[in-house]
Parts: structure tokens; sequence; C-alpha cells
């Protein structure tokens, strides 16, 4: 098995592509250096920290350190995300929604995973 096979990590790839995206053809330019820059960073951690996760997943310690990152960067990349509809950079509804929408299955799905192997079940 792989980290590519976890659903979390297929989800986080998903977010994090929407949102690079998103900020390259929606975000004015002062935001696509400023908070566009970090909710590129933030999202694409998330995936990062399941992958770099996963790699030590021998080490359940180490394992729920890094799902941990990753959740934290979830929490971060939502925060960004409202801010920049908040703040009306990012305008377009149909844009926003379904981001928030999988950023926010994301962060309970990480959360569920997380708790399973605090628990110990086989991961």
């Amino acid at each position: 098995m792989s980290y590519r096979n976890l659903e979390i990590w297929q989800l986080a790839r998903d977010v994090s592509v929407s949102i690079a995206k998103m900020t390259k053809r929606e975000l004015p330019k002062h935001e696509m250096y400023e908070c566009g820059s970090q909710i590129r960073r933030s999202s694409l951690s998330i995936r990062s920290n399941i992958v770099e996760g996963y790699g030590r997943r021998r080490y359940k310690a180490d394992y729920i350190r890094f799902l941990t990152y990753a959740l934290s960067s979830c929490d971060e990349a939502t925060d960004q995300l409202d801010y920049l509809w908040e703040t009306e950079s990012l305008r377009r509804e149909d844009v926003y929604r379904p981001i928030r929408d999988r950023i926010e299955t994301l962060g309970r799905k990480l959360n569920r995973f997380l708790q399973s192997v605090e628990r110990g079940h086989r991961t």
C-alpha cells in the first residue's frame, strides 16, 4: 500500500490543486503574492504532512505528530480561504463554495483518521 491509496491524501491533493488554480485565476495580483502564496503553502503542507507521516507510520508518535500538522495546516488553509472570501479578494461563490466544502470534508476525515491512528487501529 502507498500513501496514494489513502482517501485523505487523495482529497488533500484535490484541495491543494484546486487552491493553486484558484489563486492563479481568481485573485487580484496583490493577493496572489500575499495571502495567495500563504494559502498555497498551507494547502500543500496538508498533503506533504500526510505523506511524511505515512513514511514514519511504524513510529506511532511520529505518525500522529505529522497527521496533527496536516490537520493544523487544513485549519490554516480554511481560515485563509474564508479570509479571501470575507475581504472580497475571492468574489466568485461558485469557486469559493466547492473548495470550502472539500476542505471542510478533508478536515473531518483527517480528524477521524488521526483518532483511528491514536486508538491504534491498523491504517
